[in-house]
């Protein structure tokens, strides 16, 4: 009898536990879909810095991403003309014009203002996080729209955050917000997306970042252009960069 009533039990809780599994990873993934429209693309992004509601510094990027958490960022603008970031999965490399040595850097590195290398490098919540589904609830406070709200965790080590709570509206998953902590547990910024209609589908145009520290700063990354692209495969080489102009 004992045994049989054990056996119940473990049928409630464990099982449970992998239908949430299985259903945060799905919700993932159809999140992941507003951020990334192809498996190999070309994403033109720009971050605008504003400081007490004024724009400060913008800059521009031309970002390549493909399989395997490999991003190749160009750095277009005048003041960081010839710069690139190689991310090839938890490895980082900085490499400066007319340096024949790439420099390891992490995905916390800042780019500008709240936007880190991390920020704009990786996209995919799905290959890097799991956790919990902890409910469904306002998607702001006061706010009538409903929200599935998840806690993750990363699962490996090269990612900008350590624990993310993630804000998805319920039925479409698309996403609303996220609060971003660091490896401390410290809460480093916050995110709002804003997504709007491109090329026919629903995609995330903008991501805000709202500085925890300095609450006057403000950075919105924004996502200019996505375009399928397979950029050759010697480019995500470190030591080809530093003798390369792309």
């Amino acid at each position: 009898m004992f045994k049989q009533s054990l056996i119940a039990f473990l049928a409630c809780t464990i099982l449970p536990l992998a239908h949430a599994d299985e259903g945060i990873q799905a919700l993932l993934k159809k999140a992941d879909t507003y951020r990334l429209s192809e498996t190999a693309m070309q994403v033109e992004t720009q971050i605008i810095v504003s400081k007490n509601g004024h724009p400060d510094k913008d800059r521009h990027y031309l970002v390549l991403v493909r399989e395997n958490r490999q991003s190749l960022v160009l750095m277009r603008s005048p003041a960081e003309k010839g710069q690139k970031v190689l991310m090839l999965g938890d490895d980082f490399w900085l490499i400066m014009p007319n340096s024949q040595r790439p420099m390891r850097i992490t995905p916390t590195q800042k780019l500008l203002g709240d936007a880190s290398t991390g920020d704009i490098a990786t996209l995919n919540w799905a290959g890097d996080y799991d956790g919990k589904i902890v409910g469904e609830e306002p998607c702001e406070e006061g706010s009538k729209a409903r929200c599935t709200h998840l806690s993750l965790t990363s699962q490996r080590k090269g990612v900008t955050y350590a624990l993310i709570e993630l804000w998805l509206a319920v039925g479409s998953a698309e996403p609303v917000r996220s609060d971003l902590y660091v490896q401390s547990d410290k809460l480093a910024k916050q995110a709002r997306f804003v997504l709007d209609k491109v090329d026919g589908r629903r995609q995330v145009k903008e991501m805000i970042l709202l500085d925890q520290i300095e609450k006057s700063r403000e950075t919105t990354v924004r996502y200019l252009a996505r375009t399928p692209k397979r950029a050759p495969d010697e480019w995500y080489n470190p030591m080809f960069l530093t003798r390369a102009e792309i």
